[in-house]
């Protein structure tokens, strides 16, 4: 069957339509939502909630010549379902397919990359500073959402651009939540705002019912001014320099079109707060927004069924390690910037509720933050994912590695990431970690030497960091004790000839493979800084060939250290450094992704029979162990 939203190529056909149907148009694009995100997975519950706003915003700004930012840009599928792509939805997040986020080599619509936060405003005021200078007549529009809002960048944004005299519009998307409940004292003012919503509701049914009572009237008329002056004026967003609109209702398509239409004329910074429904049209996802933030393939007639999961993944590792160690040592704190959830936090929330710090999409404040309460003595665990740790750079080095602070960072997502793709990549934190001084990193290889290296970390009297990937490991199990590892050893965990190679990290039971085949020794090197020198001096003097391998970027990375340790040994051999080569990674399925760039058995194998040929047999025994 036929349906509106079939009949919409592009944005300019959008726009043909008439104000009326626009709602008909909304209520397909649900069900297209529904049905996609269904059987790829993504994010949904943010997704359904901006629907009206992306309709109007389309129809009212004459994209792509105006330019549309979007925070975050996990909630821009009805945006690329309007702008042309709506027949490979289909292929979202999967390898070939579309990406997630907004992509400017994707498309022309997709003005801005994005996948982190915050960063919005800053872009659309260079756009609209940039129409500026050249005489440019077209708009630049930010879209972001109330979680973004407590990160700093975007107020170094707001205080640039309430003083820009430029033609830029700010759209708050105010659906109370993040991924995680909202937290801090933003998310309680921007509630006061929208009390104000309410009190006009009131106003306008007392104004009908004093008109015909006009002393009354006139002295209700006289209080209404005082009140509105007290919940209107004054807005934090005007004192920066904007003129505040709002709150408006988000899923009103004809208020919308209103708002965003008079707007759109106006001159200087212009601010609208948008009120919408996260999950909006979908029952599941309005009662548990959390849950339905990014799931994964579901029947939407049923909704998410829990899976009985045979392995534990490495993020419940490290939330039944943090609890443990919580109840046993009060000093410790847990903080995480707005990840409850993805960095498995729940439990420790509930346990330890007067140690559990939320600070909000804030890294460079939770990294700091951490630094404060190391320095009166206790224990912070900064629970963060490897890609959001690269946003704190600077706190990191200044405020706690120059101070030698003794904090934790348990650093998620490390490695290829899958579907979220390069934006969410954590392939560089052994690099730009190695290199501050007072800074370890830990690299468990399976999920029980996550949780004994955990302990180790949390046993120093320095930073450290532990990193390990997203998902489960090879199903190693997990022992409860807290019982720590060796602080910078190393394990031979087999023994072989000639050839040796070096692992960091969960590419070890790969490497075991393929050291079958070649009768290799195989050395678990569980930290890249610092090196267990004493292991890869006998390692290296008695093997004629090396291999490092890391799921990180080759260039500074693990491999890298290897060889300046041996040079400074005055050991020279010959060696073969595996990892990520000097590009960005793809989003996908991680298995596929990992053949690509050849970090499998078969590939690590390949690579070493290119850099020293082996036997035909030697394959062929591969073959048969992978």
């Amino acid at each position: 069957m036929d349906t509106l939203l079939e009949r919409i190529q592009s944005p300019s056909h959008l726009r043909r339509l008439s104000r009326e149907s626009l709602q008909g148009l909304a209520n397909d694009l649900r069900e297209r939502l529904i049905e996609t995100v269904s059987q790829t997975g993504g994010h949904f519950s943010s997704n359904l909630g901006t629907v009206e706003l992306t309709i109007a915003l389309h129809y009212v700004f004459n994209t792509p010549e105006d330019r549309l930012v979007w925070d975050v840009g996990h909630q821009t599928y009805a945006h690329k379902i309007l702008t042309g792509r709506n027949s490979r939805m289909g292929s979202i997040r999967q390898k070939g397919g579309l990406s997630g986020f907004p992509r400017r080599e994707e498309s022309i619509y997709d003005a801005f990359g994005t996948a982190h936060s915050s960063t919005s405003i800053s872009a659309a005021l260079g756009m609209a500073k940039a129409a500026q200078i050249t005489g440019s007549q077209r708009k630049a529009v930010a879209i972001i959402g109330d979680g973004a809002l407590t990160a700093g960048m975007a107020y170094e944004a707001l205080n640039n651009a309430g003083t820009s005299n430029c033609d830029l519009l700010v759209i708050l998307n105010d659906n109370d939540m993040s991924i995680s409940p909202p937290v801090g004292a933003l998310n309680q003012y921007l509630a006061e705002l929208m009390s104000g919503r309410f009190y006009a509701q009131a106003k306008k049914l007392g104004e009908q019912m004093l008109r015909n009572a006009p002393p009354l009237f006139a002295l209700a008329r006289h209080i209404e001014q005082q009140t509105q002056t007290l919940i209107h004026s004054n807005t934090i967003f005007e004192k920066l320099g904007f003129t505040y609109v709002g709150p408006i209702d988000g899923h009103d398509m004809n208020g919308l079109v209103d708002a965003l239409e008079k707007l759109s004329k106006a001159k200087g910074p212009q601010f609208l707060h948008v009120v919408t429904r996260k999950g909006k049209g979908y029952e599941r996802a309005e009662i548990d927004p959390v849950t339905y933030h990014g799931p994964g393939k579901f029947n939407p007639s049923v909704g998410l069924v829990s899976a009985a999961n045979t392995k534990v993944t490495f993020t419940q590792v490290f939330g039944q390690w943090l609890c443990d160690v919580a109840a046993k040592d009060p000093r410790l704190v847990g903080i995480t910037p707005a990840m409850r959830e993805g960095s498995g936090m729940v439990e420790f929330s509930q346990r330890f509720p007067n140690r559990y710090h939320d600070v909000g999409i804030a890294e460079q404040h939770a990294v700091t933050f951490a630094a404060g309460l190391a320095c009166e003595g206790l224990k912070p665990v900064v629970a963060i994912y490897s890609t959001f740790l690269q946003r704190a750079y600077d706190q990191l080095i200044h405020d706690v590695a120059l101070q030698n602070l003794p904090v934790v960072f348990a650093l998620d997502r490390a490695g290829l990431v899958g579907a979220d793709g390069p934006t969410h990549a954590g392939m560089f934190d052994i690099a730009f970690v190695r290199c501050i001084p007072n800074m370890s990193v830990a690299c468990p290889a399976d999920e029980n030497e996550c949780r004994q290296l955990l302990s180790t970390a949390y046993s120093q009297d320095h930073a450290v960091t532990v990193r390990y990937p997203r998902g489960a490991g090879v199903g190693v199990q997990v022992q409860k004790d807290l019982t720590p590892l060796p602080f910078g050893k190393a394990q031979v965990v087999r023994e072989g000839k000639d050839l040796a190679i070096l692992c960091f990290g969960p590419l070890l039971y790969e490497a075991l493979k393929v050291a079958e085949s070649l009768n290799a020794t195989v050395v678990n090197m569980r930290w890249a800084k610092p090196l267990d020198i004493q292991t890869l001096q006998e390692v290296a003097q008695s093997h004629h060939r090396l291999v490092t391998l890391e799921d990180g970027t080759r260039m500074g990375g693990a491999g890298s250290a290897v060889l300046e340790a041996l040079q400074d040994m005055k050991i020279f051999k010959e060696i073969l450094v595996l990892g990520f080569e000097d590009e960005f990674t793809e989003h996908g399925d991680p298995s596929v992704l990992m053949q690509q760039y050849g970090l499998t058995a078969t590939g690590i194998q390949k690579r070493i029979d290119d850099m020293w040929p082996v036997t035909q047999q030697a394959t062929a025994n591969l073959r048969r162990v992978v």
